[in-house]
């Protein structure tokens, strides 16, 4: 869970993971992704810190900045302050509500409160604003992807944005204020996107540090937490309305009293990047006068990307929520802080270059092979939507031409090609039935054949053993040398099987007439040697064997004479 982080930026790629994959490209709703030497980094003045990369990628390359050090500095202090996001409902079980307080308070923490209380003082300032612009197109500012995709990609319609803070900030302006600003607040939420907002020029000192629900858990860990061992408690200051559900779609608008009916024009809640950014465009290009409540994850905050993706089912999680919204408070809200600072947004750099030319789009495009129409597959393998799209990428320095897949498969075609054209070895690829299916023309030129070899059987160029060996399984490779005659021809043949492709390689290397004599004279030698040192061991064997049979004959001639002399000494 824990990486190496990069405290200046939120969220980055944790590079030992990132494999060349290119989702992260393909689901970033702003293509906010550098690809570079094959490597994907996030461009900080471009990205929402929305977390899209962060739940989609398979590798778990995207990351965000962990702040579990602050955490536990602040709440080993005097006074800390702990406000968690009503999400918490979806994220733990039913019988963990009531344990989470006193798990919150065993972390070093003071005073535990609900974010939702700071929903309460948003949905009540939603309500006066409405009231006295009854007729202006507005949108809510409770989600902080949405107000950063709107300061840099759409800044003509900030003037469109409610100017009312997020709940979490209206909450840590509330605990700041109820204890005359000596509390120090750490905020627990699903979104990653609330680290940058806790960290605007505008609301500094408010949060002093952001958590996700996966922080947390971690930090629980560390310190042996265990639910199961905690008693039952209650929040510090619960809301006393529907504020708890502001995680999902609608829940700002039924807690400031607006009608919810799907079929009410003056009104559209949305989730999700593509609901949003239409949702928006809706305000300028057809003038629609509705508030739009809009939350940048798909089904809202319970999809947040703080979240661990073992935490259940997204439409369960949903339940919980609302079935929770609907408890009785033990601890209604303190008196509610009625001057709430207000919002201000700004016109933010994005960092997109749009100077690009439609002769540098071109010679992109020719570059890459992708020049007709015709060879614009528009496929999207490199994350982008087309192969326009993508060439402006490189142009911008995004991109690399070499995320093009079918780019990349006809250069290594190109290789693979130019390799069997100018490769001095015969080469053949045979099928399942030993016909060949593909040749250079080396071998063409070895065997003498000035006509099409595909299709024919390799039986008819040479002896098939050693490829039926292989495609039998006899053996995994075939390394001898073999001789044509009637070619005049010394080969040495390799064969190999390509077992998923289900074909056969045949190589043939030509030994030179003069290697073949030099190899033959070498043999003789070795023979010669070979028979020398049978015929020397022969001979000192029977060498050996004569000089016993030598020793027992004197020996036995010599006790004869002895005897012939004992018998002539004697008398008559």
């Amino acid at each position: 869970m824990i990486f190496q982080q990069r405290p200046q930026q939120v969220v980055f790629t944790n590079q030992a993971r990132c494999h060349d994959c290119y989702r992260c490209v393909r689901i970033c709703p702003v293509k906010a992704i550098v690809v570079k030497d094959g490597q994907a980094f996030i461009d900080e003045a471009r990205c929402l810190s929305c977390g899209t990369c962060i739940r989609e990628c398979p590798q778990g390359a995207k990351t965000y900045r962990i702040d579990l050090d602050k955490a536990e500095e602040i709440a080993a202090g005097p006074f800390a302050a702990v406000s968690i996001a009503p999400s918490f409902a979806g994220i733990f079980e039913p019988w963990q509500y009531t344990r989470l307080p006193a798990a919150l308070r065993r972390l070093g923490f003071r005073y535990v409160a609900e974010t939702a209380v700071g929903a309460s003082l948003v949905a009540a300032q939603m309500s006066e604003f409405l009231g006295a612009n009854p007729k202006q197109a507005s949108i809510c500012t409770a989600c902080p992807a949405v107000v950063t995709y709107i300061e840099k990609y759409r800044p003509d319609e900030i003037g469109s944005l409610m100017p009312i803070v997020s709940p979490m900030i209206a909450h840590a302006m509330h605990i700041k204020k109820h204890f005359n600003d000596k509390a120090r607040v750490v905020f627990i939420g699903p979104c990653v996107a609330k680290k940058v907002e806790a960290d605007r020029p505008q609301y500094a000192g408010l949060v002093d540090c952001v958590l996700t629900f996966e922080e947390l858990e971690e930090w629980f860990k560390k310190k042996n937490i265990d639910l199961n061992t905690c008693e039952d408690s209650a929040f510090d200051e619960e809301p006393a309305d529907k504020s708890r559900l502001f995680p999902v779609e609608g829940g700002a608008m039924a807690t400031a009293g607006l009608r919810t009916d799907m079929m009410d024009n003056k009104v559209l809640f949305v989730s999700g990047f593509g609901e949003m950014q239409e949702a928006v465009d809706s305000l300028s290009t057809h003038k629609i006068q509705c508030v739009i409540e809009p939350l940048i994850c798909p089904q809202g905050c319970l999809n947040g990307a703080g979240i661990k993706k073992a935490k259940g089912n997204l439409f369960e999680r949903r339940s919980k929520l609302i079935a929770y919204a609907q408890l009785p408070v033990s601890n209604p809200s303190l008196q509610q802080t009625k001057d709430i600072s207000a919002a201000t947004f700004e016109k933010k750099e994005s960092g997109r270059k749009l100077d690009v030319s439609d002769e540098d789009i071109r010679h992109v495009l020719e570059k890459t092979g992708k020049v007709r129409s015709e060879d614009q597959l528009n496929c999207g393998a490199c994350g982008y939507l087309n192969c326009r799209d993508q060439a402006i990428a490189v142009i911008q320095g995004m991109a690399e031409p070499e995320m093009c897949i079918p780019y990349m498969r006809r250069l290594a075609e190109q290789r693979s090609d130019r390799i069997m054209a100018t490769s001095p070895n015969g080469i053949i690829i045979l099928n399942q039935e030993l016909n060949v299916i593909n040749y250079n023309p080396a071998f063409a030129g070895m065997f003498h054949t000035n006509t099409s070899c595909i299709g024919k059987t390799v039986a008819q160029f040479i002896d098939q053993e050693p490829f039926s060996r292989v495609a039998s399984g006899q053996t995994e490779m075939f390394d001898g040398i073999i001789t044509q005659p009637a070619l005049d021809l010394t080969i040495r043949l390799i064969v190999y099987a390509l077992k998923e492709e289900k074909q056969y390689v045949g190589i043939f290397i030509a030994i030179p007439s003069g290697r073949v004599n030099a190899q033959r004279l070498e043999k003789i030698k070795a023979e010669t040697i070979q028979q020398a040192r049978e015929l020397y061991d022969h001979q000192i064997t029977m060498a050996r064997d004569f000089a016993v049979f030598l020793g027992e004959y004197t020996a036995k001639g010599e006790e004869l004479v002895q005897k012939i002399v004992d018998a002539v000494k004697e008398d008559p």
